[in-house]
């Protein structure tokens, strides 16, 4: 399977068969804005009640306006001018939106607010307008007065602003990246475009199939997930190229012919390509049986990119390469040669005493994980952003001006036989301010609920539970506090269901590619412990050094999938050139050469996968910066320390146990094992 695309005609074929289909699929991937959404009821539980009050919403004539509150607040208290400016402002939006209160004062003098309203435009660039102009009119006001929009829809518009043009900025400075360390790993002025263009190739491969798949099974694609795909597929399928080019290099040095070069390099390291990338797609699919819909999206997307970056990566990427030859590696062209070029042994130290070096990384894994147990995976809504927008700060000064004015208001289905109940219900609960009837049709009736709660507060929460405690059971609580609750539940849900599988699925690859049992149970061990390692020293950073408010419920199982998926892909790559060695070399002397030949190719492929994902920390998003920063730092553990100073040290400590229950022998002939001073310099073909 991998000799058509090195063949010395079978190359031009595939290149031409490629760049048919890439320009054939264009507008699909361009097209993919068409099926991208970032509603909230794309991304909450399918059946939770805050998802199907959504429902009850959207089947009950008229619709809640889009509203706003403007509130003014001076230190100190209002200066003289301050209220006749606020009423010229009053007035001025009065003749464009629906305004039905005067300014309120607030007790202590030094806030004035008001609600300003528009029939519900549907979408968001109608919001963003709204808000646009509102801000518009409100600048205009006298020196020290400070003037705040806020409410739901300020809300929704800063969110969608931080996201607007994502996808095209995200691909940008993650091309800017991984050229830039190409550059600087080939040291070529012409071999980092080879696997530069073609991962670009499969991040537009990647997003026409999502379109297709996207509009075929009604599946949900968020501005976030489509984001993380681009940034896996630039950070895998760079992974995939320095691993091809390292072996390609290497036969270099022992074949004349570059088309035998290229089918020596991918009859050895093509399988192993393929299976890890199999198992990271695997992995990823898991993330399907979510109950959390834009999780669920993640995994089907995320499998999809991985999927065309493989098929792309061992077909196209090759064919390119071999029809370039041996020119494009100038000016560090390989020369043949008998033996590779000598090289140091950087990990001797490694196994002097393998078992000791392994457990010496364990324990500096095991803690950094004790963070862990400081994790807060409550994130608010108003900490979820760098640069804390207007619409947050606002909130907080109308809780400071005007304490006791009740908090964000949830709205309650219910069926209209049962309103009366429900209001009374409702206005019986605890730290209940008030509980009024919003609209009513086809059998259904909506009631606000304004809570005497903070946002996103453990009061709000708890009103919440309450409520939905002693209301009829036909009843359904919604609003943006009960989607937090909803959130934070089917995470909970969701991590025990995704966490278990994906270790099965994951073991069971392993055991099917190595045949061992205790191979496969190390790798499994090795990567989950450099999970917790990175999302401790993550915690301990968001909370100490970044300040963060904590992390979002949905953070560890998204992690936990992509730690394991690529943890267990670099160990792949370890263990399979091991196992290529080991019945003539034995274990010992197998795993030193392939932490020789493949530590210095796991770093640098770690290194761009780290980097991509560090692109995420770029974005004014804490959930993406959180994201981004665990998973490269967890990535560089797993290249850096797990697999050449833990896994391989481990393999040597074990011996012919680590192959266990393979009865395949493990002692080599005494003529084929080297002397160790030659197998510092000497390579296998």
């Amino acid at each position: 399977m991998f000799t058509l695309q090195a063949g010395r005609r079978g190359k031009w074929g595939v290149v031409g068969v490629w760049v048919l289909l890439l320009v054939a699929v264009f507008p699909l991937a361009a097209g993919l804005g068409d099926v991208q959404s970032d509603d909230v009821t794309d991304q909450l539980p399918g059946g939770a009640e805050s998802t199907l009050v959504h429902q009850v919403e959207d089947r009950i004539p008229g619709s809640e306006d889009d509203e706003l509150i403007v509130v003014y607040h001076r230190d100190g208290g209002l200066a003289d001018g301050d209220e006749q400016a606020v009423v010229r402002q009053h007035a001025t939006l009065a003749q464009e939106f629906q305004v039905d209160m005067p300014p309120v004062r607030s007790e202590d003098g030094t806030a004035l607010m008001y609600a300003v309203g528009q029939p519900a435009s549907g979408n968001d660039a109608g919001v963003a307008k709204f808000v646009e102009r509102v801000r518009a009119v409100t600048a205009d006001r006298p020196s020290g007065l400070r003037a705040e929009v806020t409410g739901p829809a300020a809300i929704d518009a800063d969110v969608d602003a931080v996201f607007e043009g994502i996808d095209t900025t995200l691909m940008l400075v993650t091309v800017i990246v991984v050229a830039f360390l190409l550059i600087i790993t080939y040291r070529s002025p012409f071999l980092w475009l080879v696997p530069l263009l073609t991962v670009g190739a499969a991040a537009y491969l990647s997003m026409a199939l999502v379109r297709v798949v996207a509009g075929a099974l009604d599946m949900t694609v968020s501005t976030q997930s489509s984001s993380i795909m681009i940034v896996m597929v630039f950070g895998a399928g760079t992974d995939y190229a320095l691993l091809i080019v390292a072996r390609y290099r290497e036969q270099l040095r022992h074949h004349r012919d570059v088309h035998a070069a290229m089918r020596a390099a991918l009859k050895s390291v093509g399988p192993a390509i393929l299976a890890s990338g199999s198992t990271v797609a695997l992995g990823l699919g898991c993330l399907f049986v979510a109950d959390m819909n834009d999780i669920s999206g993640i995994g089907i997307i995320g499998a999809l990119g991985i999927l065309a970056t493989l098929v792309i990566m061992l077909t196209l990427f090759p064919a390119v390469l071999t029809a370039l030859g041996r020119k494009v590696f100038w000016p560090r062209v390989p020369a043949l040669v008998s033996t590779a070029p000598a090289g140091r042994d950087w990990w001797r130290w490694v196994f002097a005493r393998p078992l000791r070096s392994a457990g010496a990384s364990a324990l500096a894994l095991g803690l950094l994980g004790l963070g862990v147990f400081g994790l807060s995976t409550d994130l608010r809504q108003a900490d979820s952003f760098t640069n804390t927008p207007e619409s947050v700060t606002g909130f907080a000064t109308l809780d400071r001006a005007y304490p006791g004015e009740g908090g964000r208001p949830f709205t309650v289905a219910t069926p209209t036989d049962q309103v009366a109940q429900v209001l009374a219900v409702a206005r019986a609960t605890d730290k209940v301010v008030s509980a009024e009837t919003e609209r009513e049709g086809n059998g259904w009736s909506l009631v606000d609920v304004v809570p005497a709660a903070q946002p996103d507060s453990d009061d709000e929460a708890a009103v919440i539970k309450r409520l939905r405690a002693d209301l009829p059971p036909a009843a359904l609580v919604g609003g943006e506090g009960a989607e937090r609750v909803d959130v934070q539940e089917a995470s909970a849900a969701d991590t025990k269901l995704v966490i278990p599988l994906v270790l099965a699925v994951v073991l069971l690859v392993l055991f099917l590619l190595l045949r061992s049992l205790v191979a496969s149970l190390l790798v499994v061990a090795a990567v989950v412990l450099s999970y917790l390692a990175a999302l401790g020293l993550g915690s301990l950073v968001f909370e100490h050094v970044l300040g963060f408010g904590g992390v979002e419920p949905t953070l560890p199982v998204l992690v936990f999938v992509f730690l394991v998926a690529f943890g267990v892909d670099y160990a792949i790559f370890l263990v399979a050139r091991i196992a290529e060695d080991r019945k003539e070399l034995g274990t010992t002397v197998a795993t030193r050469r392939a932490v020789r030949a493949t530590a210095p190719v796991i770093a640098s492929a770690g290194l761009v996968l780290a980097a991509t994902f560090a692109v995420l920390a770029s974005l004014p998003f804490v959930p993406m910066v959180e994201m981004g920063v665990v998973v490269a730092v967890g990535v560089l553990l797993q290249t850096l320390l797990v697999a050449p100073a833990m896994l391989a040290p481990m393999m040597v400590g074990l011996r012919r146990w680590i192959w266990w229950p393979s009865r395949s022998a493990d002692n080599p002939q005494p003529a084929a094992v080297p002397d160790e001073s030659v197998l510092v310099g000497e390579e296998r073909s």
